[in-house]
């Protein structure tokens, strides 16, 4: 498990900026934590970009907030047409 994990964000094939995922695990999962009254739209769009800027298809938002929540998101591989695979 890697914390604090920086991912490139690319753009025409050059390196624009980085994100922070605040878990990566087995580099499978994206893990976003978060303490929040409740997981709003915009937690959910930082999550999917994470996973469109990387080869990883699953990602997790944990909010340990007032209302304990989380949510679970997929973004294929398949949907990422600017990835090497």
């Amino acid at each position: 498990m890697q914390q604090e994990c920086p991912i490139a964000v690319h753009f025409h094939n050059e390196v624009i900026g980085e994100y922070y995922a605040d878990l990566i695990v087995e580099n499978l999962i994206i893990v976003e934590l978060k303490a929040v009254s409740e997981i709003l739209p915009i937690h959910e769009v930082q999550l999917v970009n994470y996973l469109r800027a990387t080869e990883i298809e699953v990602g997790l938002i944990l909010n340990f907030g007032i209302k304990p929540q989380h949510k679970r998101k997929i973004f294929t591989n398949d949907l990422k047409p600017n990835l090497n695979l």
